[in-house]
Formats: C-alpha cells, sequence, structure tokens
C-alpha cells in the first residue's frame, strides 16, 4: 500500500500488511537479538523474482528476500536524550515536527520522528532461493551483493559517488569476495559458521547459510558496531 501527496487522516497503517505478510512466508526469518540500543522499524523491505515456465504452465517463484530495519539508539536508557539525533536540514527537521493544515495519522507522525534518528537501513536480509545456483548464490557472493547494496544507497557521499548512478562510476568503491573471510556467528544461541568482510571503511558484514535455499546476511555501518550485539535469532 503506498500513499502519494496527502495522506487521509483515516489510512490504515501500512505496516500492517507488511507484518502479516513477513510472518507469512514459507522460510525462517532472522533479526538482529532485541537488545535495548535498537529498535525495530515496523514493516520490512520484500524482493521477489520469478522463475520461467513453460508454455502454459504458471510461473513460480525462484528467489524471495526480506530485509529489517531499525532504529539505533546512541543512549537506549533516555530515547530523547538529543545525543541520539543525527544532524539534519533544517528544512527537513521542520517537515518532520511541524503539523501541516490538513494534519496527519498518528502513525505517519510517529514514523517521521523515527528520521530524526540513526537507522540501520535493510540491516538483516534474509534470502532463499528454489534451486540456488553455486556461484551467484554463494554465501559470500550473497554478503558482497547485500553489502554493495547498502554502500551503493547509503554512503554515496563518502564513497564520492554522484546523488544518482551514472556511466562514470568504475565500481572501485565495490565490496569483492576476495575479502569475505570466515567467521562465527551466534545464532539462536549457538555459534554457526559463517563469513565476513571486515575491510570496507564504511560497513562491517557477516552472515551464514541457514540450509540449502536460505541465507542471512547482516550489513551495518562501522562506526555502530560498538553500540549493538551482532547476535541473530530467529524471528518469531
Amino acid at each position: 500500500m503506498e500513499y502519494a501527496g496527502v495522506v487521509p487522516m483515516d489510512a490504515p497503517d501500512p505496516s500492517a500488511d507488511f507484518e502479516a505478510r513477513l510472518r507469512g512466508l514459507s522460510y525462517p526469518v532472522f533479526q538482529l537479538r532485541p537488545q535495548p540500543s535498537l529498535t525495530r522499524i515496523p514493516g520490512a523491505s520484500f524482493m521477489e523474482m520469478g522463475a520461467s515456465a513453460a508454455a502454459g504452465a504458471p510461473m513460480g517463484l525462484a528467489e524471495s528476500s526480506v530485509s529489517l530495519n531499525y532504529t539505533l539508539w546512541r543512549n537506549p536508557d533516555d530515547h530523547s536524550d538529543p545525543r541520539n539525533e543525527i544532524e539534519l536540514d533544517p528544512g527537513i527537521r521542520r517537515s518532520i515536527e511541524e503539523e501541516p493544515p490538513w494534519g496527519r495519522p498518528a502513525w505517519l507522525i510517529e514514523r517521521a520522528q523515527l528520521l530524526k534518528y540513526p537507522m540501520l537501513w535493510e540491516a538483516v536480509r534474509t534470502s532463499w532461493q528454489a534451486s540456488p545456483d553455486p556461484e551467484r548464490h554463494a554465501l559470500s557472493q550473497q554478503l558482497v551483493d547485500h553489502a554493495n547494496h547498502i554502500l551503493r544507497n547509503r554512503f554515496r557521499e563518502g564513497l564520492g559517488l554522484p546523488d544518482l548512478p551514472s556511466e562514470g562510476d568504475d565500481g572501485g568503491w565495490e565490496a569483492k569476495t576476495s575479502a569475505a573471510r570466515d567467521a562465527v556467528v551466534a545464532v539462536d544461541g549457538r555459534n554457526r559458521p559463517g563469513v565476513q568482510i571486515d575491510t570496507d571503511p564504511f560497513v562491517y558484514a557477516v552472515g551464514f547459510r541457514v540450509d540449502e535455499n536460505v541465507v542471512c546476511t547482516v550489513v551495518v555501518p562501522r562506526d555502530s558496531l560498538p553500540m549493538i550485539d551482532l547476535a541473530i535469532t530467529t524471528f518469531e
């Protein structure tokens, strides 16, 4: 469900549909362990890709992924502490804090307030493939794909990239599978083998294979690492 322009006061919170969809997935979904410094933002980001089918046969689902977002609290004991907030352009701050004459639904006001705080955008991704390709869906490749997705969308200024993708981008900033190293990941209270990328100046990435068809990857800003625990739990 999407809205453009003025959102009616009686518009339902679209995150309810996302939450229902999240809980209805056929594969297990993973999250960062609940902890004081993080609040999961309602809803999720979904990606699906259909498989080509023979003539006259219905198209099946080839790939699916779900990504979870979090608000980061620098002072988790006091969410009203100004030190929790990020630096914002004055115009953006006014748009968050000032109510328009036509008003906004309560859920939209609450969601807008979150823009004042650091966000771990699409930090945890659970990916499922019906028939995994040994190379394209290898754990290290999926970890690199997730890391580059975060870098491309959240660190353009730091990487010296233009605001919009261009042909002049040589890709020299991208993480490579050669940077992936063995790691141990805490999952539901047990250590599991995984891989990590700990060489990028902007993000840290770690992931593990759940089973033959499912992979979980985590990518977070490097400067957030001292404030969070990267242990993983199954999303209930």
